[in-house]
């Protein structure tokens, strides 16, 4: 009987529910009970143990990142939600959120097929729960587990723990006063790496560009130079590292694909493909620009005979959304990788980059606005490059 009232109560949520969920009273999911400080993570002998396999723990590396580096942002702008960090914790509260309604879809199809149900938990749900459902890890019951075995949470961590380990290396966090371990996970923890040193061994060229990047943080912060030549440097440098850290997931991460259905997998290689757009235009990845690009992302995990843009239980904006990204994807593969090209060549310029922040919020958000026109300005923009 529970199980019963447990799914109409999620059909109600997924009935009312026309985007993904974002936030909690304006900030990444659960943001409020994450540690803000290293010293309220566990400690033995000056040493932080971090267990990234848990939400709120994975999630406080987020939030001392954003209360750390506040200091350096001012050329971002004036208020809290200007640090160009609250991109990532948004993105990793929407991939804890994005599930109910693939908890619904499995469960019917497990009744229509007539195969044995084990209960309300017996489906996955979300995006960082385990995705071979051999454990409980992300389910009722232990909600706050990230699965080692979920390609999503796999790639999250090289955008969070490896950011993280080079910012205290570079003492923008603790002020080289600690050390920091990362605990290894339960399953696959050959996959990870579990501290500053095996991280730089593991992948020296991702660290070093984290460590540029916050170096440079610094430096460009105490200079003479206008706070539009600051902002231009930092978001120059912060977007190479997230590119390097999603290609250096690609790879490693690539196996975990397997655990997941066929429309499920292209929206993640698409989703990881328009990050090259949206680093090209030094997107200012603050809290309220990160919401309004991530809201139109799909509210579940993608289901075999998913098909954009005619997903039923999928709101308008999700369909599109999946639908431009698959497209984009499709054109690049079609020019043989020249889209791409081209519009890196096109974001020339600061002018340029905020012409190209402005197509993309149009092609992502507009319905009605064509993907040949998108084309047809990108030609033009490069051509006056």
């Amino acid at each position: 009987m529970q199980c019963i009232w447990t799914l109409f109560l999620l059909q109600l949520v997924a009935l009312w529910a026309n985007a993904a969920v974002i936030t909690e009273n304006g900030l990444p999911i659960l943001w409020d009970q994450a540690p803000s400080q290293l010293s309220e993570l566990p400690q033995v002998d000056n040493v932080v143990t971090i267990n990234p396999w848990n939400y709120l723990q994975r999630m406080s590396l987020y939030r001392t990142l954003v209360g750390s580096t506040d200091k350096y942002m001012a050329s971002m702008g004036t208020n809290e939600t200007d640090s160009l960090f609250w991109g990532l914790p948004l993105q990793m509260g929407w991939k804890l959120r994005s599930g109910v309604n693939t908890f619904l879809k499995g469960y019917h199809v497990e009744m229509k097929s007539k195969s044995h149900v084990t209960g309300c938990a017996s489906v996955p749900i979300g995006r960082l729960v385990d995705p071979t459902g051999a454990t409980t890890c992300g389910k009722e019951g232990d909600p706050m587990c990230i699965s080692a075995n979920s390609w999503w949470a796999c790639v999250n961590y090289y955008l969070s723990v490896i950011p993280f380990l080079a910012a205290v290396q570079k003492d923008v966090i603790g002020d080289g006063l600690i050390q920091v371990q990362v605990q290894a996970p339960a399953e696959a923890a050959e996959d990870y790496c579990t501290s500053y040193t095996d991280c730089s061994t593991k992948y020296p060229d991702l660290m070093a560009k984290w460590e540029e990047f916050f170096q440079t943080l610094k430096d460009v912060s105490a200079s003479e130079i206008s706070d539009f030549e600051k902002r231009d440097q930092i978001l120059g440098v912060y977007w190479a590292g997230q590119q390097l850290s999603l290609n250096t997931a690609s790879t490693s991460c690539k196996a975990k694909m397997s655990y997941y259905s066929s429309p499920e997998v292209s929206f993640a290689q698409n989703w990881m493909n328009s990050a090259d757009y949206v680093a090209a235009t030094y997107f200012q990845s603050n809290l309220n620009n990160s919401v309004l690009f991530m809201s139109p992302l799909p509210s579940r995990v993608l289901q075999e005979g998913d098909s954009a843009p005619n997903i039923a239980d999928l709101s308008k904006e999700e369909n599109h959304t999946l639908y431009i990204f698959g497209w984009m994807t499709r054109m690049n593969r079609i020019l043989m990788g020249s889209l791409v090209r081209m519009w890196r060549s096109a974001m020339c310029s600061d002018k340029a980059r905020e012409k190209g922040r402005e197509l993309l919020q149009d092609l992502v958000h507009d319905p009605k606005f064509a993907a040949s026109t998108f084309v047809s300005i990108l030609k033009e923009m490069t051509r006056s490059c």
